[in-house]
Protein backbone atom coordinates (compact mmCIF):
# COMPACT_ATOMS: atom_id res chain seq x y z
CA UNK A 1 0.00 0.00 0.00
CA UNK A 2 3.21 2.54 -0.60
CA UNK A 3 1.10 3.82 -3.25
CA UNK A 4 -1.70 5.51 -0.87
CA UNK A 5 0.26 6.13 1.91
CA UNK A 6 3.76 6.31 1.44
CA UNK A 7 5.79 8.55 -0.81
CA UNK A 8 5.46 10.20 -3.89
CA UNK A 9 7.92 11.85 -6.25
CA UNK A 10 6.88 14.73 -8.09
CA UNK A 11 9.38 16.47 -10.86
CA UNK A 12 10.26 19.87 -11.65
CA UNK A 13 10.53 21.49 -15.05
CA UNK A 14 14.30 21.83 -13.94
CA UNK A 15 14.31 17.35 -14.11
CA UNK A 16 14.93 17.13 -10.39
CA UNK A 17 12.80 14.97 -8.81
CA UNK A 18 11.66 15.75 -4.96
CA UNK A 19 10.00 12.93 -2.51
CA UNK A 20 6.82 13.89 -0.81
CA UNK A 21 5.33 12.73 1.96
CA UNK A 22 1.08 11.71 1.67
CA UNK A 23 -0.68 13.21 4.71
CA UNK A 24 -4.41 11.38 4.32
CA UNK A 25 -5.01 13.50 8.30
CA UNK A 26 -3.84 15.96 10.15
CA UNK A 27 -1.91 14.19 11.80
CA UNK A 28 1.03 13.14 9.60
CA UNK A 29 1.43 16.41 8.94
CA UNK A 30 5.17 17.67 10.44
CA UNK A 31 6.27 20.57 12.58
CA UNK A 32 8.54 21.78 10.04
CA UNK A 33 7.89 24.00 6.92
CA UNK A 34 8.54 22.64 3.14
CA UNK A 35 6.62 22.61 0.05
CA UNK A 36 3.02 20.73 0.13
CA UNK A 37 0.84 19.73 -2.64
CA UNK A 38 -3.00 19.48 -2.36
CA UNK A 39 -3.22 16.59 -4.85
CA UNK A 40 -6.59 14.66 -6.56
CA UNK A 41 -6.31 11.05 -7.08
CA UNK A 42 -8.11 9.09 -9.79
CA UNK A 43 -8.05 5.49 -10.24
CA UNK A 44 -5.94 4.84 -7.70
CA UNK A 45 -2.36 5.44 -9.93
CA UNK A 46 -3.65 9.09 -11.21
CA UNK A 47 -2.69 12.10 -9.28
CA UNK A 48 -3.47 15.47 -10.06
CA UNK A 49 -1.60 18.44 -8.59
CA UNK A 50 -4.32 21.14 -7.78
CA UNK A 51 -2.08 23.54 -5.64
CA UNK A 52 1.01 23.75 -5.02
CA UNK A 53 2.49 26.21 -1.98
CA UNK A 54 5.06 26.55 0.51
CA UNK A 55 5.11 27.06 4.52
CA UNK A 56 6.82 27.61 7.55
CA UNK A 57 5.07 25.57 9.61
CA UNK A 58 2.65 22.47 7.90
CA UNK A 59 0.20 22.34 11.01
CA UNK A 60 -0.46 26.15 11.30
CA UNK A 61 -0.48 26.66 7.66
CA UNK A 62 -2.41 23.82 6.50
CA UNK A 63 -4.66 23.04 9.28
CA UNK A 64 -7.42 25.62 8.03
CA UNK A 65 -5.79 26.36 5.13
CA UNK A 66 -8.19 29.17 2.83
CA UNK A 67 -7.72 27.47 -0.22
CA UNK A 68 -7.75 23.36 0.83
CA UNK A 69 -12.04 23.42 1.55
CA UNK A 70 -12.00 24.80 -2.28
CA UNK A 71 -9.58 22.18 -3.03
CA UNK A 72 -11.73 19.16 -1.61
CA UNK A 73 -15.21 20.73 -2.40
CA UNK A 74 -14.66 21.70 -5.18
CA UNK A 75 -12.12 20.55 -7.23
CA UNK A 76 -11.87 16.82 -5.61
CA UNK A 77 -8.51 16.48 -3.50
CA UNK A 78 -7.98 14.02 -1.33
CA UNK A 79 -4.96 14.10 0.05
CA UNK A 80 -1.90 16.64 0.94
CA UNK A 81 1.52 15.55 0.24
CA UNK A 82 4.51 17.51 1.97
CA UNK A 83 7.81 17.43 1.76
CA UNK A 84 10.28 18.88 4.54
CA UNK A 85 13.09 21.85 3.91
CA UNK A 86 14.68 23.97 6.46
CA UNK A 87 15.93 26.95 3.93
CA UNK A 88 13.04 29.50 2.80
CA UNK A 89 15.38 30.28 -0.46
CA UNK A 90 15.04 26.29 -1.30
CA UNK A 91 11.68 26.64 -0.92
CA UNK A 92 11.08 29.04 -2.66
CA UNK A 93 12.86 27.41 -5.41
CA UNK A 94 11.35 23.69 -5.48
CA UNK A 95 7.82 25.73 -5.08
CA UNK A 96 8.49 27.90 -8.29
CA UNK A 97 9.93 24.51 -9.80
CA UNK A 98 7.14 22.29 -9.51
CA UNK A 99 4.23 25.40 -10.44
CA UNK A 100 6.09 25.78 -13.70
CA UNK A 101 5.84 22.37 -14.41
CA UNK A 102 2.18 21.26 -13.59
CA UNK A 103 0.76 24.70 -13.52
CA UNK A 104 -2.04 23.75 -11.30
CA UNK A 105 -5.77 24.92 -11.54
CA UNK A 106 -5.60 26.34 -8.23
CA UNK A 107 -1.93 28.49 -8.63
CA UNK A 108 -2.11 31.34 -10.59
CA UNK A 109 0.93 33.12 -9.81
CA UNK A 110 4.09 31.64 -10.82
CA UNK A 111 2.08 30.03 -13.92
CA UNK A 112 4.73 31.00 -17.25
CA UNK A 113 2.16 32.89 -19.39
CA UNK A 114 3.49 32.24 -22.61
CA UNK A 115 6.92 30.37 -24.06
CA UNK A 116 9.44 33.17 -23.27
CA UNK A 117 8.70 33.71 -19.58
CA UNK A 118 11.71 32.75 -17.63
CA UNK A 119 11.73 31.43 -13.71
CA UNK A 120 12.02 34.01 -11.26
CA UNK A 121 14.45 32.45 -9.25
CA UNK A 122 18.07 32.99 -10.34
CA UNK A 123 19.42 29.34 -9.78
CA UNK A 124 16.42 27.87 -11.76
CA UNK A 125 16.39 30.67 -14.72
CA UNK A 126 19.66 30.17 -15.21
CA UNK A 127 18.90 26.30 -16.27
CA UNK A 128 16.23 27.54 -17.97
CA UNK A 129 18.45 29.84 -20.47
CA UNK A 130 21.00 27.29 -20.69
CA UNK A 131 18.66 24.51 -21.95
CA UNK A 132 16.66 26.96 -24.66
CA UNK A 133 20.24 28.10 -25.85
CA UNK A 134 21.11 24.54 -26.45
CA UNK A 135 17.53 22.92 -26.42
CA UNK A 136 18.18 20.35 -24.60
CA UNK A 137 15.07 18.89 -23.07
CA UNK A 138 16.36 16.38 -20.15
CA UNK A 139 18.77 18.79 -18.93
CA UNK A 140 18.37 18.71 -15.12
CA UNK A 141 19.35 20.37 -12.26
Amino acid sequence: MWILFGWHTWWGESGRPYRFKITLTPKGLPDQGGVYVFVQRRFVFFLFPLYIGKAANFKSRLIGHERWWEAWWKRGATERHVLVIKKESDRARIEEDLIRRYQPRMNDILIPRGHNDAPNNARLRFWWKLKRMFRIPFLAR
